[in-house]
């Protein structure tokens, strides 16, 4: 097997010197916090979308690139940036990816036109691509063998907690201080990751790395594909509905800012809720889990243009849809790592990169449909394609395939 990770050998950590539990989960944390300030930036123009799309007199649906741009970017990215930097220190390339970080917010922050914000967005979807291929596989080499599970969690509770925290912070400082303003304080955050990087990370030589031939391998097995399939159907009808549930809160709930920011941090909560309940049934019945997450999300979209009229409607559905999104990052990543226990540096580059494609055309998508028709109609195509999500677990268990995998 070409694609390894440090954590394959348990060893490897426990040779370092002895540090103190603190100081030894620090560049874990680090790592975390780098994952989330990225999360958070990508989708941080989701609240922000009609505001920033008044600004430069751009419709929503050509607002909506600016979801676009960074996750073409980053599903190019992460199956080649681990290969391309295979020779260089991996804390120096996390460095270095932050750095971008803090330089696409700075860029966006002061962008006198449209375009050079669409350039800082590709500019977040390469540190996505880089920073996210090379952290995820890292725990095997910052805590001792024992850890390394309770490691892993940490780093990965990054994502549901940025997608789910984005929207709603990201609203709440451009409603109070203007959408350049929320630019900014990301690009603060990044550049105080950079410098927590820098002192708690240890050095780190590459070892060995995935190859994108191990990537074609993975993706002739059965549950991989069905990892893509349902990856693919589930952030395509989250993305393609959500990235536009600000013009519909105003446009049919007929809300204002203030009460959107509500809306949105109680979707927010109910985000953090979900991710927690989804992690302990996906641990056990990872199938079911993604399976119940679908459904709830395709539920809630389809009955926003029904029940979303009213303030109360919007709200209710607004937090079922926040608990079921909650648990699709994690149930996603579990089923990748599932269906490829062999290679977890690889199953990582893939649900990264299957991930940040679908966000892309799920706001591309979305865009287009939300230009064309309403935001309404928007939120159906989201409850239709999360439906067919359903429908692929349901035909997983009807094959009669055997899940977990056996090895």
């Amino acid at each position: 097997m070409t694609s390894t990770t440090t954590a394959s050998h348990p060893g490897a950590a426990d040779r370092r010197p002895a540090r103190s539990p603190a100081r030894q989960w620090l560049p874990v944390w680090a790592v975390m916090l780098g994952i989330f300030s990225i999360v958070t930036t990508e989708i941080l123009p989701i609240g922000l979308l009609t505001t920033i799309g008044a600004d430069f007199a751009v419709s929503d649906g050509m607002a909506g690139l600016m979801m676009t741009m960074p996750g073409i970017l980053a599903a190019v990215s992460a199956p080649l940036v681990t290969p391309a930097t295979a020779r260089f220190d991996r804390r120096a390339m996390l460095c270095a990816f932050m750095a971008l970080l803090a330089l696409a917010n700075g860029l966006a922050a002061v962008a006198p036109v449209f375009w050079l914000v669409l350039v800082s967005r590709a500019m977040v979807g390469v540190t996505i691509g880089g920073f996210w291929s090379i952290g995820a596989g890292l725990a095997g080499r910052l805590v001792p063998a024992h850890a390394v599970g309770r490691a892993v969690s940490v780093i990965f509770s990054a994502v549901p907690l940025g997608s789910v925290l984005g929207v709603p912070v990201g609203t709440f400082i451009g409603s109070a201080a203007g959408w350049r303003t929320a630019f900014a304080v990301m690009g603060a955050l990044a550049l105080g990751v950079f410098v927590l990087l820098l002192l708690a990370v240890p050095p780190l030589p590459p070892t060995e790395v995935t190859r994108l031939s191990v990537l074609g391998g993975l993706c002739g097995r059965l549950n991989v594909r069905f990892a893509l399939l349902l990856t693919f159907l589930v952030v395509l009808a989250h993305f393609g509905a959500y990235t536009y549930v600000t013009p519909f809160l105003e446009q049919v709930t007929r809300v204002g800012p203030r009460a959107i920011t509500a809306f949105l941090l109680l979707y927010g909560v109910a985000g953090v809720l979900g991710n927690f309940l989804g992690s302990a049934l996906i641990a056990r019945r990872p199938r079911a889990g993604f399976g119940a997450a679908a459904a709830l999300l395709g539920a809630a979209a389809l009955l926003l243009p029904v029940l979303g009229h009213s303030p109360a409607g919007a709200l209710a559905l607004l937090f079922v849809w926040g608990v079921a999104y909650g648990a699709v990052p994690v149930s996603s990543q579990t089923w990748f790592a599932k269906a490829a226990p062999d290679a977890p540096e690889a199953a990582s580059v893939l649900f990264t990169a299957s991930f940040q494609a679908t966000i892309s055309l799920g706001a591309l998508v979305g865009g287009g449909v939300v230009d064309l028709t309403s935001p309404a109609a928007v939120m159906t195509f989201g409850g239709v394609t999360a439906g067919l999500a359903v429908l692929a677990v349901c035909a997983h268990f009807v094959r009669g395939l055997s899940w977990p995998p056996a090895p």
